[in-house]
């Protein structure tokens, strides 16, 4: 099986075992494998001024050029990775460019999860009011 083809189902795989947490949580979610291959909740693609969660994972834009900071880049690489290596979950702050070009400030919760003998970090996001 092509790896494209194996990180579709994948990320298709987790999102549909997961449904009920996507659609219902009051927190935005997103699951990401690479730029090609990610999936959020209606929540999460809101947040940063998305139409749809269809149109955030179509996105044609590297995931690096969503964050406005570089600390905020170096903070949830550092997170995943620990999730993903060390399996531990953790919280961080991030700041986020929305579509439109503003910032959101926000708290995600990173937690690893195994699908099919893969680990990946599944991602709570909510928005920051102390700012």
């Amino acid at each position: 099986m092509k790896p494209e083809k194996h990180h579709e189902e994948l990320v298709s795989g987790i999102h549909e075992q997961l449904k009920e947490i996507f659609e219902k949580s009051t927190q935005g979610i997103y699951i990401y494998l690479d730029d090609t291959h990610k999936a959020c909740n209606e929540r999460f693609a809101a947040l940063l001024g998305y139409k749809s969660a269809d149109e955030w994972a179509r996105a044609a834009v590297s995931f690096e050029q969503l964050f406005a900071e570089r600390n905020s880049q170096d903070r949830l690489v550092s997170a995943y990775q620990n999730a993903t290596e060390n399996f531990a979950a953790s919280t961080v702050e991030v700041s986020w460019k929305k579509k439109s070009g503003g910032i959101i400030d926000t708290t995600v919760i990173l937690v690893p999860i195994a699908y099919k003998e893969h680990i990946f970090a599944l991602h709570f996001v909510w928005p920051r009011t102390d700012r």
